[in-house]
């Protein structure tokens, strides 16, 4: 059974840190595009960041610098280290997978090439 599980939401300060992790099981994980989404109240589902491998890896412009997504293939899991939180990055955070992408880029702007999600995670930045 293909699955993906997140973990490490929470509530936090302003300028916190946060990692969330997200457990693949039931494909295979080295060959799989993957990525974070988010989804605020009354807002879009948007792209965050997005990795095939830990060179092949995409950030969103308005969160670069302060996101950084990693894979680590030996743990099937994928991370979102999120740094300098702000009250905007409130939202759930989900994971997603794909078999490929023709690129990062491209995927992280179409979340409906995405076959496979997980239930989400909370994340909540106090104003």
């Amino acid at each position: 059974q293909v699955r993906l599980v997140e973990s490490g939401g929470g509530s936090g300060q302003p300028g916190g840190s946060l990692r969330l992790s997200c457990f693949g099981s039931g494909f295979t994980y080295r060959r799989a595009y993957m990525a974070w989404f988010r989804q605020a109240p009354g807002k879009e589902r948007e792209g965050v960041a997005g990795a095939n491998d830990e060179r092949d890896v995409v950030v969103a412009d308005s969160l670069e610098g302060r996101f950084t997504i990693s894979k680590d293939h030996g743990k099937n899991t994928l991370y979102l280290q999120m740094n300098t939180l702000k009250p905007d990055d409130t939202a759930m955070y989900y994971c997603a997978a794909t078999p490929s992408a023709p690129s990062p880029q491209w995927a992280l702007s179409r979340p409906v090439v995405f076959a496979v999600w997980g239930q989400g995670t909370q994340v909540t930045v106090f104003s």
